[in-house]
């Protein structure tokens, strides 16, 4: 039996700091845990925010990645915030 994890995206892109992290905070109280969020953002800022939230919140920053000048950053919602 194979289960599908569901995942989230969020376009945070042309947003500033910290909006695309307090999005991703916004979205990470409706999952369940294990569940992914996707946030794409384009403010340099994101990378160092988005590793401080996961790190202080206990979500999983499980990849983050650039291309052309837009981050992408998978989380895992390790706790149930609901």
């Amino acid at each position: 039996m194979i289960l599908a994890m569901s995942e989230c995206l969020i376009d945070a892109q042309y947003q500033k700091s910290p909006i695309p992290v307090l999005r991703a905070a916004r979205a990470l109280r409706g999952l369940g845990p294990g569940e992914k969020l996707r946030i794409l953002a384009t403010d340099p800022a994101a990378l160092a925010d988005m590793r401080d939230f996961c790190k202080t919140s206990g979500h999983a920053l499980i990849a983050a990645s650039e291309s052309k000048g837009v981050f992408s950053f998978s989380i895992k919602c390790q706790r149930d915030d609901k």
